[in-house]
């Protein structure tokens, strides 16, 4: 079965299990849905026919409780392609951040704070809960992100990157997990970028697969020049609204970054909590 008949029979299915109005029962119980949206254009060709996550939300194991909650969002978004997520803050507690915090990074450059990943960890629980209250309250504010520069190619330029305090990189985790949940649903299988599970190793492999199916070919690699620098943040947000609408998740504000002289710069490469996902967070 292809994925275009997968995914016809798959909202078939839906509607018929549903109300009358198109709306599954068990997700009417949860209240997780909001209104139908125009959502991104439907794509069934080359969709992935596979099952919810099948593990593929983290390379690592993972807890059962974790898992548990990351089945049940990655299962509503399939159901409910054209529905957009108005409650998805919740499933974030206390076994969730230390699930985040054990998929981050240790080894990390620190952020403005100078706080380190050993510091943090001895006295993880306090930390946690703490991080998770300022979060369900509102009060958490992301700190400036420290910027610094890298060598960019073979050459004489210089890459700017932004490197978040430890604490943000944990809550940033935390909501990768959530919003991964509902957008691996969506990605094509001819995609590659930032996706768990998968790299530029897999896309080879993929790629050499296609060619030699089809007695070779032409590879022409192609690339944006300063495409995050010049990506504009409110389509981002635009795009996010068809799927994700949770105000918790929504609310935290851009963090300004600080360069290695102190110098506070706007931040035109970064969105705070929800908009930050895959690329980095760790």
């Amino acid at each position: 079965m292809d994925g275009r008949h997968h995914g016809t029979a798959e909202r078939r299915r839906t509607k018929q299990g549903g109300t009358g109005d198109g709306k599954s029962e068990r997700l009417d119980s949860t209240g997780e849905t909001g209104e139908p949206t125009r959502g991104t254009p439907w794509r069934e060709e080359g969709r992935r026919d596979t099952g919810l996550l099948e593990g593929k939300t983290t390379g690592t194991q993972i807890s059962d409780t974790v898992s548990t909650k990351l089945q049940r969002i990655a299962g509503l978004a399939r159901e409910t392609p054209e529905r957009a997520f108005l409650s998805l803050a919740h499933h974030i507690d206390l076994d969730f951040l230390h699930e985040a915090f054990r998929r981050t990074r240790k080894d990390g450059a620190t952020g403005v704070d100078g706080r380190t990943a050993e510091e943090y960890e001895e006295r993880l629980e306090e930390n946690l809960q703490s991080l998770l209250d300022r979060f369900k309250s509102a009060r958490y504010k992301a700190p400036p992100v420290r910027r610094t520069y890298i060598p960019k190619g073979h050459g004489k330029e210089q890459r700017p990157i932004g490197i978040p305090t430890f604490e943000d990189k944990v809550l940033q985790r935390a909501v990768t997990m959530v919003l991964a949940a509902v957008y691996e649903q969506e990605f094509l299988t001819c995609s590659h970028g930032y996706r768990p599970g998968r790299s530029a190793r897999t896309a080879l492999t993929d790629l050499r697969q296609e060619l030699m199916a089809m007695g070779g070919g032409w590879v022409l690699e192609v690339d944006i020049k300063s495409f995050f620098d010049s990506l504009e943040h409110s389509q981002l947000l635009r795009i996010l609204d068809q799927r994700v609408r949770d105000g918790v998740l929504r609310r935290h504000p851009r963090s300004p970054q600080t360069d290695t002289a102190g110098t506070c710069a706007a931040s035109k490469r970064r969105m705070r909590s929800a908009g930050r996902g895959w690329p980095g967070a760790d």
